[in-house]
C-alpha cells in the first residue's frame, strides 16, 4: 500500500526518545533540542496584533514583502551585498525539504560531514538522491581534503551546519574558505544551514555565504527566539534557486504562517543577548563536569554536546541513563558510529548539574 521511498523511512531516534520521556517521572531530560526560554513579549504581542488584525489568511508564497525586506536588509548589512533574494519558509526544515526538491534527481549525491543533524539523510534519500557521509571524527572539524575525496560525477551539493548539531562544533573562516574554494571549482551548491548562528560563544560567527556566490543560506527563528513551534525560517541564495524553491513552496507548505511572518519583523528588532548568553555559562558547566569522566571536544555554539561513550557503545550507555531517568541521545542517531551520545544543554542549571552528576557516575 505505501511507497518504496516512506518504506525506508524509520522514526527519528530523537523522536523515540521524546515519546519516552513521557512515560518517565519527572525525568532530567536533557534530549530536547529547543530552548528553555519564553518567546521574548514583544514577539508575543506582535503575533497577537496580527491575529486580531486579521492576517490569517494566505501570504504570497514568497513571504510578506516586509518581512522579506528585513531580512533583506540585515543580511545586506552582515554581507556587504545588494538586493539579496529571500524567499521565507517553514522553518529551516521546510527549506531543506525545498531545497533537496530542487536540487537533486534520483542519484544525485551530496555529501554530509558525519556527525550530522538527523534530518539531512533521510531528506536527501526521500527524493531518491544518496547521502555521502564525510567522517569529522575526533575533532568535528571541517576537513576539506576528505571532502574532496568524496566529490564524484553525481555529486551536487555539499551541506554545512555551523554551529552544529548534535557536536556544538563551529567552522572557523579558513575552513570555510578552503570549501568555497573546492566548491568553486566543481561548481557545487553548498546548503548553510545557520539556524544556531546566534549561539556562537567563543569567536565572532563567520558564515559561508560570504564567501561563495553559490551558497543557499538557511537561517530560522525556531532557536534564536524560541520560536520552534512557530515554524519560520527563511533562504537565500542565487536567484534561479530561490525562484524555484518558492514555485516549489505553492504546490508545498504554499506560506509560512501569516501571523508569525508579522511577528517575524518584530523579532528581527529584538535584542536576545539576554537570552543567549546564559548558554555560555551552561556550556561551560556541562563541559567542565562531563570532561572529568568523558573524552568530550569543548562545544563553540549551538546547545548541545557529544561526549564519547564508555566502550564505544553510546546505545547501551543512553540505555543505562535513562535507566537512571536521564534522556539522552544516542550517537547513531547522527552518525554511522555509535560510539557517542548527544546531550542538549537547553536546560535549567540545577537539571543539568544532576544530570551531569548522574552521567558522570555511570561512566565510572
Amino acid at each position: 500500500m505505501l511507497s518504496k521511498r516512506v518504506s525506508r523511512l524509520d522514526a527519528s531516534g530523537i523522536r523515540k526518545v521524546f515519546d519516552l520521556a513521557g512515560k518517565l517521572t519527572n525525568p532530567v531530560n536533557l534530549s530536547i533540542g529547543q530552548p528553555d526560554f519564553e518567546v521574548p513579549q514583544a514577539i508575543q504581542k506582535r503575533a497577537i496584533e496580527a491575529i486580531k488584525e486579521g492576517q490569517n489568511r494566505y501570504t504570497v508564497t514568497q513571504g510578506i514583502w516586509q518581512l522579506r525586506q528585513a531580512i533583506g536588509q540585515r543580511l545586506d548589512e552582515e554581507f556587504g551585498v545588494a538586493e539579496r533574494n529571500v524567499l521565507v519558509t517553514s522553518g529551516v526544515s521546510g527549506g531543506l525539504v525545498l531545497a533537496f526538491l530542487c536540487l537533486l534527481d534520483p542519484g544525485d549525491e551530496v555529501i554530509i560531514p558525519d556527525p550530522y543533524f538527523v534530518m539531512y539523510k533521510s531528506l536527501i534519500e526521500l527524493v531518491g538522491a544518496r547521502a555521502v557521509l564525510v567522517d569529522t571524527y575526533p575533532d568535528f572539524r571541517l576537513h576539506v581534503e576528505k571532502i574532496s575525496k568524496a566529490i564524484r560525477q553525481r555529486t551536487r551539493a555539499i551541506v554545512v551546519n555551523s554551529p552544529s548539531n548534535p557536536t556544538g562544533a563551529v567552522y572557523g573562516r579558513a575552513e570555510l574558505e578552503g570549501l568555497a574554494e573546492l566548491a568553486r571549482q566543481k561548481e557545487l551548491v553548498v546548503i548553510s544551514d545557520e539556524i544556531y548562528n546566534k549561539f556562537c560563544y567563543d569567536e565572532p560567527y563567520v558564515s559561508m555565504a560570504g564567501m561563495y556566490e553559490r551558497t543557499l543560506l538557511l537561517r530560522g527563528f525556531s532557536k534564536t527566539y524560541g520560536m520552534t513551534g512557530w515554524r519560520l525560517g527563511y533562504a537565500s541564495g542565487p536567484a534561479q534557486l530561490i525562484e524555484k524553491m518558492a514555485m516549489v513552496q505553492q504546490y508545498t507548505f504554499v506560506c509560512a504562517p501569516n501571523m508569525v511572518q508579522w511577528a517575524g519583523i518584530t523579532a528581527l528588532e529584538t535584542d536576545i543577548s539576554e537570552q543567549v548568553e546564559p548558554y555560555r555559562r551552561k556550556r561551560d558547566l556541562v563541559y567542565e563536569g562531563l570532561s572529568k569522566a568523558f573524552e568530550v571536544r569543548k562545544p563553540g555554539g549551538a546547545f548541545y554536546i557529544f561526549p564519547r561513550a564508555p566502550k564505544d557503545d553510546g546505545e547501551e550507555f543512553v540505555r543505562k541513563a535513562i535507566e537512571q531517568n536521564v534522556l539522552i541521545i544516542p550517537g547513531n542517531v547522527f552518525s554511522s558510529r555509535n560510539s557517542h551520545f548527544r546531550v542538549s544543554y537547553a536546560a535549567s542549571e540545577e537539571l543539568l548539574r544532576r544530570g551531569v552528576e548522574i552521567l558522570c557516575r555511570l561512566a565510572g
